[in-house]
């Protein structure tokens, strides 16, 4: 009688999203995968000089890992699902196999901080996301420490679409109250309660800027919602500030303050 073999669990493409000390040797990762969306894992012995995985388990970088099961909880501070995190490796190609990644750096290393803590918020635990995990693979290198305004499109588009991932975005091309669709010359609002606003003057958005971006959004494409960004990028930034702000519950995030900070002790540049 033959027996049965369970096939071998596939590796799991991921991101190290946040990380800390669990003992004298061992991390305790935030991992974000595309197919079993954020986990908690630990990795032990991964401080040691000589450990595989001290160079690997780095932010930014895409890697491919293999879980093993539940670790065991050894303070309060642990998660009380913890994986064991059986090995990692670098998998440095884009997904798009144009390239390998780099460490961002300057100022795009605070914006890809600054992804990071929005998806730290917004993720639940085991809730996969397919498609804003390729969207943040794909913005992480279009970060330009060198390219302020590309940076900050970058930035932008990323924040919309995980607003509509999320489910709190309402439809840009119409005015939510009535359903008509906005006026290419008109100006409107962006209110985390009450949608798309007609606004009399100046400010806020066109109605052909939000068309554009309704429209790239519907169709998951990256570089043409960031394009749409960029003729926009100074009301897009207050507009969606203030939507994360009220859907996370916060009034600043953390590395918006980080760069405050920095501002005053360097030169003057964009916050994310």
């Amino acid at each position: 009688m033959a027996t049965s073999r369970r096939a071998a669990p596939a590796p799991l493409a991921a991101y190290v999203l946040h990380r800390h000390d669990w003992s004298e040797s061992s991390l305790i990762l935030e991992l974000w995968t595309r197919d079993r969306g954020r986990i908690a894992a630990v990795a032990k012995g991964a401080k040691r000089p000589h450990s595989q995985l001290r160079s690997v388990l780095l932010p930014f970088q895409r890697l491919q890992i293999m879980l093993g099961g539940r670790a065991e909880r050894r303070d309060e501070a642990a998660p009380p699902e913890i994986h064991l995190l059986r090995s990692a490796e670098w998998a440095g190609a884009l997904p798009d196999g144009s390239g390998v990644a780099a460490m961002p750096s300057g100022a795009a290393l605070l914006a890809a901080f600054h992804l990071n803590e929005l998806l730290m918020r917004v993720l639940q635990r085991h809730d996969p996301h397919p498609r804003l995990f390729d969207a943040y693979a794909l913005t992480l290198p279009a970060l330009d420490r060198d390219d302020e305004a590309a940076t900050a499109a970058a930035l932008r588009a990323f924040e919309l679409f995980l607003l509509r991932e999320s489910g709190v975005l309402p439809e840009l091309g119409r005015v939510t109250q009535t359903q008509q669709p906005v006026e290419p010359q008109a100006r409107h609002g962006l209110h985390a309660e009450r949608g798309v606003t007609p606004i009399d003057g100046a400010g806020g958005l066109s109605g052909a800027t939000l068309h554009a971006l309704e429209a790239a959004l519907a169709a998951s494409d990256l570089a043409a919602l960031r394009q749409a960004c960029r003729g926009a990028l100074p009301a897009l930034r207050t507009l969606l500030r203030g939507l994360l702000h009220y859907h996370l519950d916060t009034s600043m995030l953390r590395t918006r303050a980080l760069m405050v900070e920095i501002q005053k002790l360097t030169e003057p540049s964009t916050p994310p």
